[in-house]
């Protein structure tokens, strides 16, 4: 299972499938999401930091999570 940090918190988080998982049949999950915001910027945010935006985020509402 692969990780990659949170662009929010700078937490580890979890990566499920890829070729670590392609012959397991673990329920591995991921801990994260890469969200693409109105304003067309790209985040890798745990989930912990997705809940903590607010309906329609921007760039600014990512940065105040740091």
């Amino acid at each position: 299972m692969a990780k990659e940090p949170c662009e929010g918190c700078g937490q580890s988080v979890r990566i499920a499938g890829g070729i670590a998982n392609l012959w397991s049949f673990e329920g591995d999950r991921t801990e994260g999401l890469t969200l693409e915001l109105s304003d067309g910027s790209e985040f890798f945010l745990c989930y912990d930091c997705i809940e903590q935006l607010p309906d329609d985020p921007s760039e600014a509402d990512v940065a105040a999570l740091e």
